[in-house]
């Protein structure tokens, strides 16, 4: 009986342990920081260092599906998740809103995190066209925000910034080409990580990196 407690005491020692290990190991992990890259030089205490800074998400301005103006202000001192879109693509829209359901119910209630939807068919994707388009996905609220605005600002932003494609194509099924990719976004406006919004494997790996994302600001 002795022996019996004794093991069993040790495998729970040992589970502790390993539990222990696995979140260091986790709160250890950092995402990659995207994009271009300058080297700058400048001197620190009559010291001349070299420090890299990083292309960041420039000031933007668009209108929700509520019809109120969204800009980097509204996800100050957040994460997150970014995708371009039109709410009559015939092709890979609704499998990749599928996918994006599943980071929205992770996500919901979470004040550090968010999601930007970008229309690129802001002729026909007006406020209302965008609200009805929410309402018929379940989203409620304004964390996952359907965004129009012009369509220079919404290719320049998503091809510029965001580094996904996000255009006309008049020999494109619906005219228009985009990128199926998620793209995830810290509190500092960087790109950490992007991820094939039309697979459950794209949108698992993307639930995954939002935790270590948000575990590199505790």
């Amino acid at each position: 009986m002795l022996t019996s407690i004794r093991i069993f005491k040790g495998v729970a020692a040992s589970l502790v342990l390993i539990s222990v290990l696995t979140a260091c190991d986790n709160s250890s992990k950092r995402l990659p920081i995207l994009g271009e890259r300058d080297a700058i030089t400048k001197e620190v205490d009559g010291k001349m260092i070299t420090d890299t800074v990083y292309n960041t998400i420039p000031d933007f301005a668009f209108i929700n599906q509520k019809g109120d103006t969204v800009t980097q202000k509204n996800v100050a001192g957040k994460i997150y998740v970014t995708d371009f879109f039109f709410t009559s693509c015939p092709t890979i829209c609704p499998v990749m809103k599928r996918q994006m359901i599943k980071i929205y119910d992770k996500i919901k209630g979470n004040p550090e995190v968010m999601i930007l939807s970008h229309s690129i068919d802001p002729d026909h994707d007006t406020p209302e066209v965008l609200n009805q388009y929410a309402q018929d996905l379940g989203v409620e609220g304004t964390q996952w925000e359907f965004l129009t605005g012009s369509k220079e600002k919404i290719y320049d932003i998503g091809q510029g910034s965001y580094l996904v494609t996000a255009k006309e194509d008049n020999a494109a099924e619906g005219g228009y080409i985009h990128s199926g990719a998620f793209v995830l976004v810290d509190k500092d406006r960087r790109v950490r990580g992007m991820y094939d919004g039309t697979t459950d494997e794209g949108a698992q790996k993307l639930m995954k990196d939002i935790d270590i994302l948000l575990a590199e600001y505790k």
